[in-house]
Order: C-alpha cells, then sequence, then structure tokens
C-alpha cells in the first residue's frame, strides 16, 4: 500500500470546543453521511487539581475534506458519574451506524492511586444523527476480567449479519523503569463478538503478533474490508522512553485476515511514516481508516499524541 497525505486538517487550537478545551484532537473516528463528514475526537480539559479531563467533541467536513461546516461546542456524551468507570474521561469513541441508531463503544477512564489509570469500555446511543449520546447505563459492556485485568479499551466494532466484532486491547502488565517516574503499561490487540453489542464473549488470545519486544505497545485497531480482505490498521510503541525519545514513539502497523480472528502481520506493507519535518514527524499515531465515495482514507494523530490536531491520507494503491 502506499497513502498519500493530505497533511493536517484539524487544529483543535483554532476553534471554541466543548467546556474549556483547548489542546488535542486525539483519535479521529468517522461517521459518514451523505452530504457531509463527522469526525468525533477525544480533546481535554484541567480540573481545579490540574489533571486532564477527556471529553468527546467533533467536527463536520464537507467529502473532500477541504471545508469545515460545524464544531461541536456542546457536550456529545457526558463523563461519568462519581466512582464510575468513566468519571474522568472517554477517550476514545468508536462510533457504528446500525439501523436506525447510531452506538458509541467508549473507553472510559479513571484516576488510580498506584499506577495512573484504569479503563473500560461502554456502551452508548444515538437516536439524533450522532450529535448527542445517552449511555445505556453508568458501568460497562467490556472490563477487566480473570485473564485481562485492567485497561481494557480502544474499541473498534464491525457488524456482519447478526453479529458484532469488536477488536480492542487490554492491559497485561505495568512495569518500572529507573527512566520513568511512574509505572508504564503494556497492552494487546484481542477480539470479541456479541449478538447484540452488549453482552461479549472475549476469545482470549493477542492477535496481533509484536515486532519489537514483548513489552511492545499496541493501541486503537480499525478494521476495513478492501478487495475482500480485512485490513487492520493499528499504533504500537515501546513501553518506556517513548515521551521524549521518538525512536521509541508511536508508527503505525499492518495485519491482514481472511477470517476476522487470525492475522498476519506485514508493518512493511503499511505504506506510511513519520515525516521529515513538521506536525506529525515524531510519531504516527491512533490509526483510523474508512472508505467515502469509493476513496479509502487514514485518519491519524502525529507529535504529542495529538495536541494540535489530526492528518488525513488518501491510498494511492
Amino acid at each position: 500500500m502506499k497513502w498519500k497525505k493530505l497533511g493536517k486538517i484539524f487544529d483543535p487550537t483554532e476553534y471554541k470546543l466543548v467546556g474549556n478545551c483547548g489542546e488535542f484532537a486525539q483519535s479521529p473516528q468517522t461517521l459518514v453521511f451523505d452530504d457531509f463528514v463527522r469526525i468525533y475526537f477525544s480533546t481535554r480539559e484541567k480540573d481545579a487539581s490540574g489533571k486532564y479531563l477527556s471529553h468527546i467533541s467533533f467536527v463536520d467536513f464537507d467529502k473532500k475534506f477541504k471545508k469545515i461546516l460545524n464544531v461541536s461546542t456542546e457536550s456529545v456524551i457526558p463523563l461519568g458519574k462519581l466512582g464510575c468507570f468513566d468519571e474522568h474521561g472517554i477517550f476514545p469513541i468508536n462510533v457504528l451506524k446500525d439501523d436506525d441508531r447510531i452506538l458509541a463503544f467508549t473507553t472510559g477512564w479513571n484516576r488510580r492511586v498506584s499506577v495512573s489509570a484504569d479503563a473500560s469500555i461502554g456502551l452508548a446511543v444515538s437516536n439524533n444523527d450522532g450529535l448527542t449520546f445517552k449511555k445505556v447505563g453508568d458501568g460497562p459492556v467490556l472490563t477487566s476480567s480473570l485473564n485481562e485485568p485492567f485497561l481494557v479499551g480502544d474499541a473498534f466494532v464491525m457488524k456482519t449479519g447478526n453479529t458484532y466484532h469488536m477488536w480492542y486491547i487490554y492491559g497485561c502488565r505495568w512495569i518500572k523503569d529507573v527512566h520513568e517516574s511512574e509505572p508504564q503499561r503494556v497492552y494487546k490487540i484481542v477480539y470479541a463478538k456479541s449478538p447484540d453489542a452488549v453482552n461479549w464473549e472475549k476469545e482470549g488470545r493477542h492477535i496481533i503478533s509484536d515486532k519489537l519486544n514483548k513489552d511492545e505497545c499496541q493501541a486503537l485497531p480499525t478494521v476495513v474490508k478492501y478487495d475482500n480482505i480485512f485490513h487492520m490498521f493499528f499504533c504500537y510503541r515501546h513501553a518506556t522512553g517513548f515521551r521524549k525519545n521518538k525512536d521509541r514513539g508511536y508508527r503505525i502497523g499492518y495485519a491482514f485476515s481472511t477470517d476476522m480472528k487470525n492475522w498476519t502481520r506485514n508493518d512493511e506493507a503499511c505504506g506510511i511514516d513519520i515525516s521529515e519535518s513538521g506536525w506529525d514527524s515524531d510519531m504516527v499515531c491512533y490509526p483510523h481508516v474508512f472508505t467515502c465515495d469509493d476513496k479509502l482514507y487514514l485518519l491519524y494523530n502525529g507529535n504529542e499524541f495529538g495536541r494540535l490536531g489530526f492528518g488525513l491520507a488518501e491510498l494511492e494503491k
């Protein structure tokens, strides 16, 4: 594959977003309408203690991605109640058209004491074309369990027939390193399926092989069916040193499958990497692949995990 980078298309610092959010447009994910494309993303504000809260916002583009039609300034989905799994933020959100409703699979996170955070996957529903979503409940639909002990999130859901397919991540372990001020997480991509989008059957195995080492971190899978093959894009990085050393930061990986469960990794065929200079010269992360008017596009974040927005690439071949 070869992707043509079309540049950064959205900078959150140029717009008034929900609440006091002024930076970050992380994990852009699309909802394609007949005459425009809505792109959801996670943005951040600081609470009274100076710590971040993650909120969901969106921007509407024309279908050529040249003109911004609207930027949401109201809450798309509220954060969780006191003590709930999504009390301190939602990052990311994955949306899916499902008959006459739109489903949102949220990664809700909350702060911890011994480690920085924990996460679970929630479900919300929209009946107004995705302007706002209502949670199906205060708790998650997929969370930690016996063999997936923490950090369950990054859901991407596809529906075939009457079955919902989910690719997501879970945390394998926290590790301590002398060069890091706090424990760092290791997480891998896994698969589950459901008949109703609420009750999920986990497969219970890592489906993407490691490239770096056993502590490779794999995040945010996105899957598209193209030429009768399922193609997965995701991001991966080293577990430590990734914030200051760009050679240890996020890159975009690639795998393919014929059955949605068994995947062959081939990053060399991915077709996109960091640029020599500019907004995505240190890292590329949080990919989202989608089709629009018979073209295949890739949304992604660049330096500083999307602090200054996201960009777009178009598949050339």
